[in-house]
């Protein structure tokens, strides 16, 4: 009896699993058919979605070339305007950087001058530094001076002192006595120096009695200024003439040769055929005035005419007599005549 109903509830079973699995068959069968239906519908739903989406793109690029391209064009003229407006600024860069560079030559240039300016100046400054004195002796009675390596004496006799004076520096204390003195040995002396000499006293014998001219102390530094200025020039003349006697052969200058205040230049050129002597005449004044000269003419055709040529453009000042020289050599004595 077990068997059996085991049987017949193994068929039971088996029966209700057909049925359930016919219905399962069948649910699934209308549930592969609903989504088929399904993928159909959404199949055509993304193909309609994908038409319209390349539409809306479409449509979306056609705009966007519109909106974009009028946003370029706005983009495109401001970019135009703010070019024109850098070139602008450029142009003007570059002229305002020209004009720099203009001033900025001129301003160079100007530095050189003043360069020069200042080393004329300083040169100048260095020349009228006129204290060629040294004093030797001050007393209560007297004062002496020295210049140009003790060659010239200056003795000082002074009145009495002023009351309340203690030192005797009073400026309106009296000088009573005042005299130049040359120490210099003539014999011993090269022509040079001897030159040097007259002209110092030349001008001192010009000046006429120097005790008028400086009564007191207080007029003393002006007689003292006075005559450094002319120790000054004079010892560097007295150089020139010493330089010519060494280096003159580099101007074909056979010879210098004084004669008194006169100062003979014997030229001799062979590229020039020409052989001349030039006399200078000299004078406490120099260099600050042309000098009187005569020209002796030996070889050649070089004379007094082409001598006055030449000098007429020295201009006169420091180391006159030198470039009077090189000048007459520069101009004269270079090429045949």
């Amino acid at each position: 009896m077990k068997s059996c109903f085991t049987k017949e509830s193994k068929i039971l079973a088996h029966n209700e699993k057909e049925i359930l699995y016919s219905k399962l068959l069948q649910s699934a069968k209308e549930q592969e058919e609903k989504l088929q239906l399904r993928l159909k519908e959404v199949d055509g739903l993304l193909k309609e979605a994908e038409s319209c989406l390349v539409a809306l793109e479409a449509d979306c690029n056609w705009e966007e070339l519109e909106t974009g391209g009028s946003v370029e064009m706005v983009k495109g003229r401001s970019l135009e305007e703010e070019l024109e407006n850098i070139k602008a600024e450029e142009e003007q860069l570059k002229r305002t950087l020209s004009d720099l560079e203009a001033e900025n030559e001129q301003m160079l240039i100007w530095i050189d001058q003043l360069k020069e300016e200042e080393k004329s100046y300083q040169e100048l400054l260095e020349r009228c530094d006129f204290t060629e004195w040294e004093m030797t002796e001050w007393s209560e009675q007297r004062a002496v001076f020295s210049f140009l390596y003790d060659s010239v004496e200056l003795t000082l006799g002074f009145g009495p002192p002023i009351e309340g004076d203690k030192f005797g520096e009073d400026p309106s204390r009296k000088i009573v006595s005042l005299n130049f003195e040359s120490l210099l040995d003539e014999e011993k002396a090269p022509p040079s120096s001897r030159l040097v000499q007259r002209l110092i006293f030349q001008f001192i014998e010009s000046q006429g009695c120097w005790q008028e001219k400086c009564p007191t102390m207080h007029h003393l530094p002006q007689a003292l200024h006075d005559v450094s200025s002319v120790v000054s020039r004079c010892k560097v003349l007295g150089e020139e003439i010493e330089f010519l006697e060494r280096w003159g052969g580099k101007y074909n200058l056979l010879k210098t040769d004084i004669d008194g205040t006169k100062v003979k230049l014997l030229f001799s050129s062979v590229t020039a055929h020409a052989k001349f002597e030039v006399t200078l005449s000299l004078s406490a004044s120099y260099p600050a005035a042309p000098l009187p000269f005569t020209v002796q003419r030996q070889i050649g055709n070089i004379g007094e005419k082409e001598i006055s040529a030449v000098l007429s453009e020295v201009p006169v000042g420091y180391h006159y007599l030198r470039r009077t020289v090189s000048s007459i050599h520069q101009n004269l004595l270079q090429s045949p005549r």
